[in-house]
C-alpha cells in the first residue's frame, strides 16, 4: 500500500550557516558600526540583540535574505514580541518550528478527509502525518490538496513508498 509522510523540519546547520552570515555582515557594515547587534541560537531559540528598533528590523531584513540564500523558509520562524534589555538595548526570541503542531496536523486531516479522496487515509504520529492509499495518483492529489491549503509552517513529504 502506497504511503508518504508530511513532515516539518528545519535544518538547523543550515540555520547556523545564515546565522554566521548575517553576523558577519553586521560585522562589516557601515550602519552597523559601533553597534551592540549581535544573533545566537541556542537549541530551536534564536536571540536577536540590537540597540533599538530601527537596527532590529535591519537584523530581521538580513537574517531573512541569508535563510533565503540557505533555503530555508522563513515560516519556520516564529517571531515573539522585542522586550526591553539593559542599557537602552532590544531583544527578540525567535523560535524554530519542528514537527507538526497537534492542531496543524488535525486541521491537515480534516481538510483531506472532507475532499473525499478515495481510499486515503491519514494518520497522526506524534509530530508527523503517514498519508496512505491504494494509488500513487490519489496520494499525489492528497500532497496537491495539502500545498493549497497555504498554511503557516513549510511541510516536506518524505518517504514516498509504493
Amino acid at each position: 500500500m502506497p504511503s508518504f509522510d508530511v513532515v516539518s523540519r528545519t535544518e538547523l546547520p543550515e540555520v547556523d550557516n545564515a546565522l554566521q552570515g548575517a553576523m558577519r555582515e553586521i560585522s562589516t557594515r557601515f550602519d552597523f558600526k559601533g553597534s551592540q547587534c549581535s544573533i545566537e541560537r541556542a537549541d530551536e531559540v534564536i536571540t536577536v540583540k540590537a540597540d533599538d528598533d530601527l537596527k532590529l528590523k535591519q537584523v530581521h531584513e538580513l537574517l531573512r535574505g541569508y535563510l533565503a540564500k540557505r533555503k530555508v523558509d522563513h515560516k519556520a520562524l516564529e517571531f515573539k514580541e522585542p522586550e526591553k534589555a539593559s542599557g537602552n538595548s532590544v531583544r527578540q526570541s525567535i523560535l524554530i518550528k519542528q514537527g507538526i503542531e497537534r492542531d496543524l496536523a488535525q486541521k491537515v486531516v480534516k481538510a483531506v478527509k472532507a475532499a473525499k479522496l478515495k481510499n486515503i487515509q491519514v494518520a497522526i504520529q506524534g509530530d508527523e502525518l503517514r498519508v496512505s492509499g491504494k494509488k500513487r495518483d490519489e496520494l499525489q492529489a492528497a500532497i496537491a490538496l495539502i500545498k493549497e491549503m497555504n498554511l503557516e509552517q513549510p511541510l516536506q513529504y518524505v518517504n514516498f513508498r509504493d
